[in-house]
């Protein structure tokens, strides 16, 4: 595999620095380029970051004397890289003019960002599950009147807590799905100490979250049909998002139907199905990818956060307490790590799907 250069578009925000972090040592990427907004540009990354540094390790220091670029001055920032990361802080219209802004200047965007989530042909893959909706860049770079330049973006962070262990299920006809995510608070780009009103604290309501963990499996379950993705009718999910006092790792708790509930897999199959159970991303053996994507936890109080979010660099997804319920099929608790499997990490698995199947060439 060749070695891409490639940028961080919003390099000081906390899903920048989780970038910057999981790049640092990456076989097939190097960042060559650091883009933020026009008040940080000219400075070098250790200046614009080091007082606010939130990452588990220091600044890398193959990025730390990196002077920062403007994003918006996109042919200086498009000229140092293969294709760009980003993670900026801006409202949605704003980034969705940004990030096809990139791509119509022939360089591809791997977005951390909800603007362009329902785009028809803007593809949002989950390496393990919907890896075959890459192929509507092809439509998007007819679009976009482009040869190499696109858009493709990650689902957001709290479907990667419920939506990796309902998919190998869908062939049994799940239909109905309840879903109640706890969710860390670095999933709202913060720390205990910069936001102290969290310690001992429960905020039941994240504006936007239920509409996103309602709507956007849809299209992840979705079918490319001509030019476009149209979102699946197979399933209907309703949710309830909270905001816990955790610093990373969203839990939800899912119950589930079948459409026929006399034909439901059992226990012990649906269990051997989650543990079995490997995708796109297993078998080009791709170096961020889980060796095993969903784990089953037979002990009654598992998944954990603190034992658990880490597990397989983050990238894996932890399940426990499945059993039968009262009035849905079956319910269980599903958890993964917001900031790696949920954001920047899923962001670079895309990527690495990308790169290997050629659509960054």
């Amino acid at each position: 595999m060749k070695k891409y250069k490639v940028g961080i578009i919003g390099a000081t925000g906390m899903v920048g620095q989780r970038f910057a972090m999981l790049l640092e040592d990456h076989p097939w990427f190097e960042v060559t380029c650091l883009a933020a907004s026009a008040r940080s540009a000219g400075k070098t990354y250790r200046e614009c970051v080091e007082s606010r540094w939130v990452m588990e390790r220091p600044i890398p220091e193959n990025m730390a004397d990196l002077v920062i670029k403007d994003a918006s001055d996109i042919d200086e920032v498009v000229k140092l890289v293969d294709f760009c990361f980003c993670a900026v802080d801006m409202k949605k219209e704003e980034i969705k003019a940004l990030e096809e802004a990139y791509a119509k200047a022939e360089c591809p965007i791997i977005s951390n960002n909800s603007a362009h989530r329902h785009t028809p042909d803007v593809p949002m893959i989950i390496p393990e599950i919907n890896a075959d909706h890459a192929k509507v860049i092809e439509s998007q770079r007819k679009r976009l009147g482009t040869k190499r330049g696109f858009v493709a973006v990650k689902s957001n962070c709290s479907l990667q807590s419920y939506v990796p262990a309902i998919h190998p299920l869908m062939q049994f006809g799940v239909d109905k799905v309840l879903a109640c995510t706890y969710q860390a608070i670095s999933g709202a780009g913060k720390t205990f100490e910069r936001w102290p009103e969290m310690v001992d604290n429960i905020i039941p309501y994240i504006g936007g979250e239920e509409e996103k963990s309602e709507l956007e499996p849809l299209k992840i379950w979705g079918k490319v049909e001509g030019d476009e993705i149209v979102n699946t009718t197979d399933i209907a999910i309703t949710s309830q998002c909270l905001r816990v006092p955790v610093s990373n790792g969203h839990t939800a708790a899912v119950f589930m139907s079948f459409k026929d509930s006399s034909n439901k897999p059992s226990v012990d199959e649906i269990i051997k199905i989650w543990n079995e159970y490997t995708g796109r991303a297993q078998e080009l053996q791709l170096p961020t990818a889980p060796k095993q994507f969903l784990h089953y936890f037979t002990e009654p109080d598992r998944p954990q956060i603190k034992s658990e979010r880490n597990l397989e660099g983050g990238m894996a997804i932890s399940v426990g307490r499945l059993r039968e319920d009262s009035q849905y099929d079956y319910k269980f608790v599903c958890m993964s790590h917001n900031t790696l499997r949920g954001a920047a990490g899923g962001g670079v698995l895309l990527a690495e799907l990308l790169c290997a199947e050629g659509y960054m060439d």
